[in-house]
């Protein structure tokens, strides 16, 4: 299935506000990218995120980076379209993943170029605090809104602020979602039934367009 692009103008990075490129350090890119993160991801953050969640048939992935949550992701789910920033990183994911079950565009999670309704799930992992201001993660929040199908499901799961996270993030854009606020501004957003829930080192939550 191809998905048809919205017919408004894709703001430009810069323009909307945040750009992957600049907003990881080569550590943080060099950890992104490793067996040790891809460990993690599979036996740890995934399980965590993805508790009894229903995708369904149509999935978006935002910010995959080089795409080790994508990998894993694309197993799960009949079809993954993944939206990356980074031009290079998006090319690079693209090739690797050349006649799989997913499609990489190259675009900005705060202004998709998706038409509404294209989606029956979507996801945020470990991506959102690197979006760089409260007011551009509800932009985030309001266009993963507009291109769910109604009834579709949101999910995702974020670090929260600790010493290791503070020293991963040197030089980083590091915004990390509070707990006791997030459930909040989803259903301020438009969002139902959400469910957000932290342990001592990630929040979780799903929520239903």
């Amino acid at each position: 299935m191809t998905h048809e692009l919205s017919s408004e103008p894709l703001a430009s990075p810069s323009r909307a506000g945040y750009h992957r490129l600049a907003s990881m350090n080569i550590m943080h890119r060099r950890l992104c990218r490793s067996d040790k993160w891809r460990r993690k991801l599979e036996n740890n953050i995934l399980p965590f995120a993805l508790w009894e969640i229903e995708l369904g048939e149509d999935v978006l992935e935002l910010g995959p980076g080089p795409g080790l949550t994508t990998e894993l992701l694309r197993k799960r789910v009949p079809r993954l379209t993944a939206i990356e920033i980074d031009p290079r990183l998006a090319r690079s994911l693209s090739a690797r993943l050349a006649g799989s079950n997913v499609t990489v565009v190259r675009g900005n999670a705060a202004a998709l170029p998706f038409a509404d309704g294209s989606f029956s799930g979507a996801l945020a992992l470990t991506m959102l605090h690197h979006v760089p201001t409260p007011e551009l993660q509800d932009r985030v929040l309001g266009e993963v809104f507009r291109v769910l199908k109604p009834g579709g499901v949101f999910a995702g799961v974020d670090s929260l602020m600790s010493l290791s996270m503070r020293f991963l993030h040197i030089g980083d854009t590091l915004v990390p979602l509070d707990p006791a606020t997030f459930k909040r501004r989803l259903e301020k957003t438009g969002f139902r039934d959400v469910v957000a829930e932290a342990n001592r080192e990630r929040l979780r939550f799903r929520a239903r367009r």
